[in-house]
């Protein structure tokens, strides 16, 4: 286990209002914590989102989830990497990076893995709200 992080923060389709069936994988391996921020910048790339690290005061809108068994650490992490592309075809870049964060919650702050997007988001909307859900809840109503 890297670094003893046992914490996830998601903040596209894996939160649990989109209702994706690797939701059902996180919910089975993660208890949920509560909603969460983190610095950085969201591009909405049509079915998911790009989360970009910043040092500036821009947040990502998300939920925080502890592993429920330690010890199945790496074997969970694993099946997440290969859900995020972190094993691409030869060849090919890697979709995201895994990266311990900053999260804040509940007036407290932890550290937490999150998967950077790792290409390049010139020319993609930008989230300004920082929240994937609420961008797209709002895109369907248009």
């Amino acid at each position: 286990m890297k670094n003893n992080i046992t914490s996830l923060f998601v903040y596209g389709t894996l939160r649990k209002g989109f209702h994706n069936a690797a939701y059902d994988y996180i919910s089975k391996h993660f208890n949920w914590i509560g909603e969460a921020k983190v610095k950085g910048e969201l591009y909405d790339l049509g079915e998911y989102p790009a989360a970009i690290p910043t040092d500036e005061e821009l947040f990502i809108k998300g939920e925080l989830y502890e592993l429920k068994e330690a010890g199945e650490f790496d074997w969970v992490i694993d099946q997440l990497d290969d859900y995020e592309g972190l094993n691409p075809e030869e060849g090919e870049v890697k979709l995201y990076t895994r990266e311990p964060v900053q999260v804040f919650y509940n007036h407290q702050s932890t550290q937490a893995w999150i998967y950077w997007y790792n290409k390049d988001v010139t020319g993609k909307p930008l989230i300004a709200s920082g929240d994937f859900f609420e961008a797209t809840t709002f895109k369907s109503k248009v």
